[in-house]
């Protein structure tokens, strides 16, 4: 749990509701820590999910499971479980 005040989603109302929308997990309907800290600050978390978007479909010359394999090994080299 993060130690930065974060609004939940159940709290989440206008822009924050459809953007906590945007970026659930599709099937659990779960919403990341990583991307609740963004809460205070809609415009981060757009941009946030904007960057995300780019990287992981970017460019056709690489596969998007590739992408993923690429984001998988990166998180478990930093120690992170996302």
């Amino acid at each position: 749990m993060a130690w930065i005040h974060t609004v939940e989603q159940d709290d989440a109302g206008g822009e924050l509701s459809a953007l906590y929308a945007a970026a659930c997990d599709p099937t659990t309907g779960v919403l990341d820590n990583i991307l609740k800290v963004h809460s205070l600050h809609p415009r981060g978390l757009e941009a946030h999910l904007l960057l995300y978007t780019a990287v992981m479909a970017g460019t056709a010359s690489l596969r998007k499971v590739s992408r993923e394999m690429i984001a998988l090994v990166v998180s478990h080299t930093n120690g992170c479980h996302y």
